[in-house]
């Protein structure tokens, strides 16, 4: 990677212009890794990144906090995560946040820190499946999928399974509920939040594990300035 590029924390990565979104697809390049994609969203400059490159350095940071911390609110951790610039307002890195901090917070509640580490190695290598923009284009949003990850990587669950094939697709259907009443426009933040808080009742309710007290209070959102489609006062996390 070309380390004279600048990385902006939102919309366009390369020069921070705004990102457009259309309906049909065309040729494009990374700048980042000079690979050659279809897509349909490109800055209003032109510039695109792939997802990969757009959420690599993102993803790793994910993983290391998380194997190395021993907190278990995963609220808190997701904001502590958020903070960073390599975490960008937007991206698909959100679609491993989600699993990574609930992956962290069930397996650091049972004091099994090794069985984390090989979690989060398996919720990363699917969430990297999931692309950006599939919120909009394919009525799945990512964050709400990231809940299903961490679901079906506790219980294990397969394509074969019974119960907790049954757990995985109700904790990513519930979640994706929650997240469609809201509306749009998308932001990762507000969906990555209702995720998380959707995915700790679920948890309690059907594994009877409380990752963290979800009914008390709501966490505030500090990042409405780095996002143009701020819907205020409507989100519940303003």
């Amino acid at each position: 990677m070309n380390n004279t590029f600048t990385n902006h924390s939102y919309n366009c990565m390369f020069c921070g212009e705004e990102l457009e979104y259309l309906q049909e697809y065309k040729d494009v390049e990374c700048l980042y890794c000079h690979e050659k994609f279809q897509s349909n969203v490109t800055c209003k400059s032109g510039h695109y990144v792939c997802d990969s490159c757009h959420s690599m350095s993102g993803i790793d940071l994910i993983e290391k906090y998380c194997k190395e911390t021993t907190k278990t609110n995963p609220i808190e951790m997701a904001i502590e995560l958020m903070k960073s610039p390599s975490i960008h307002m937007h991206g698909p890195e959100h679609h491993y946040l989600v699993p990574a901090v609930l992956i962290s917070s069930y397996y650091n509640l049972k004091k099994d820190y090794k069985t984390k580490i090989k979690k989060l190695a398996v919720a990363k290598k699917r969430a990297k499946d999931v692309p950006g923009g599939i919120c909009g284009f394919n009525g799945n949003c990512g964050a709400a999928v990231g809940t299903g990850i961490y679901m079906s990587v506790i219980t294990e669950a397969t394509p074969l399974t019974k119960e907790s094939w049954g757990l995985a697709n109700m904790m990513t259907g519930t979640t994706l509920i929650a997240i469609a009443k809201r509306g749009g426009p998308r932001c990762c933040k507000r969906n990555s939040f209702i995720a998380i808080r959707n995915a700790a009742k679920f948890t309690e309710e059907n594994i009877g594990i409380k990752l963290y007290d979800y009914r008390k209070g709501k966490p505030k959102c500090t990042f409405k300035s780095k996002n143009k489609e701020c819907i205020g006062n409507q989100c519940p996390f303003n």
